[in-house]
């Protein structure tokens, strides 16, 4: 990872499988559903692309409905693999953005599987894995925490959506913190 603050112009935001059917079984998911919505409003003020995936629709289903109405105009490539690099539609999707995405914000489920494997791949792609602590989890809370001490063993950077956000927005006082603001509260 980088030791400089993150810019807008070097981010993207990867939300993966908060299914229904999935998010049933979920540690925490009321909390997970609320930051991947707070993360998903904040990145769409401060400009930062955003890329979703589902894992096998035809069993788990749509997003939950909360996420599911702030999808539209967001590529959302089904996938089989876990880890969502390995799908080729989100690969294309990641190749047209430009040189200056470095990093990965990643939100959604499971921890220790398709969020671990994608930052896998971020890393083998040369790209920065971001996860949000707690825009992501898994089934059992063992799983989440032994996944969040793995990514960051593997060089993910690992903290809270506050965090994220304010170290995008950097200063307070512009038209963004003030959209932000309300999602913040």
């Amino acid at each position: 990872m980088t030791d400089t603050l993150l810019k807008p112009e070097n981010c993207y935001l990867h939300i993966i499988d908060p299914q229904e059917r999935l998010m049933k079984e979920i540690h925490n998911p009321d909390k997970v559903v609320i930051t991947i919505k707070k993360m998903v409003d904040c990145a769409k003020i401060i400009g930062i692309p955003i890329v979703a995936n589902t894992q096998y629709k035809k069993g788990l289903g749509d997003y939950v409905p909360e996420l599911e109405e702030l999808m539209a105009a967001i590529p959302r490539p089904d996938k089989t693999e876990f880890n969502a690099l390995a799908n080729v539609k989100t690969r294309e999707l990641l190749q047209e953005f430009p040189a200056t995405v470095t990093t990965a914000i990643l939100v959604g489920v499971e921890t220790h599987i398709c969020i671990y494997q994608t930052a896998m791949g971020l890393l083998e792609m040369g790209l920065n894995p971001w996860v949000v602590a707690d825009g992501v989890s898994s089934r059992t809370e063992t799983n989440y925490n032994l996944g969040l001490d793995r990514l960051r063993d593997v060089g993910a950077a690992v903290g809270p959506a506050e965090m994220i956000i304010y170290e995008l927005l950097a200063r307070a006082g512009t038209a963004e913190f003030k959209a932000a603001l309300p999602h913040l509260l």
